[in-house]
């Protein structure tokens, strides 16, 4: 048996747009729903969400519907070698790893998750990112089918995007909107034009690195020109906001056959 091929990873080297979703509901069956819905792509959240290690791991489970589904994204809570090795050894195919600030904190990424001698990650016999020992030579291919994001969330790591983006290893760049604009002094308002310039900017040097460049943007407007101006993949949409804003429209909309 061989290594399974990475779609995402294919698709992001390709420059080929793909529309992804956050799900930060820690569900199995959540995300089993929103890996056969339609998207390219679903980041499981531990940053942001009380998600640990064996429910994502149940999550990744559920997640292998069949070869049309969405390509999964684990995101840990920290750029930390011990969260990286654990979330790759329980299968998953692509990281997003938070807050990286300069090139030594990507080149640190990149090293957690290569074995020695190319990095530092650990090395187990069995374990389910290579189907318990099925998979032939995993060892040494592991690091070909595997997606590496590193996530840009301030004006300073902006400022650094064309010595991350330089490093073998990485994949694509996040720029987190919330964060970022906060860092320019507007926060909760990303869509003001200071925070919008910084992103802008950050999308122009991912550019000119030749490295694609991801983003969040729950509204559908702001996800049309990003991905119009050249944002590779971009998250469309959050699980928690879709579920409770369609559960309170739909309260609102019957509440007015029972009064009050």
């Amino acid at each position: 048996m061989r290594i399974p091929s990475n779609p995402f990873k294919r698709a992001l080297a390709e420059g080929r747009p793909q529309i992804g979703l956050w799900s930060s509901l820690c569900s199995n069956i959540v995300a089993e729903i929103l890996a056969s819905s339609g998207f390219d792509w679903i980041v499981l959240d531990t940053e942001h969400s009380p998600n640990e290690l064996p429910m994502v791991l149940q999550q990744l489970q559920a997640m292998q519907i069949d070869a049309n589904t969405a390509s999964p994204v684990v995101r840990p809570a920290w750029n930390d070698p011990v969260l990286i090795k654990r979330f790759l050894d329980i299968g998953s195919p692509n990281l997003i790893l938070p807050f990286i600030q300069d090139e030594t904190e990507a080149a640190d990424a990149v090293s957690a998750t290569r074995y020695p001698p190319r990095g530092i990650r650990g090395v187990s016999g069995i374990q389910r990112a290579s189907r318990y020992g099925l998979v032939e030579d995993y060892l040494h291919s592991a690091e070909q089918e595997l997606g590496l994001i590193l996530q840009v969330e301030t004006m300073a790591a902006v400022q650094r995007i064309p010595e991350i983006a330089k490093l073998d290893g990485v994949d694509g760049i996040f720029i987190g909107p919330a964060d970022l604009s906060a860092d320019v002094g507007h926060l909760g308002n990303p869509g003001h034009p200071e925070a919008q310039a910084a992103i802008m900017k950050a999308l122009q040097l991912c550019k000119a690195a030749g490295k694609p460049a991801g983003i969040l943007a729950p509204n559908e407007d702001d996800a049309k020109r990003y991905l119009d101006a050249g944002f590779v993949f971009v998250a469309v949409g959050i699980d928690q906001m879709l579920l409770a804003r369609q559960s309170r429209e739909i309260a609102a909309r019957f509440r007015k056959y029972v009064g009050g």
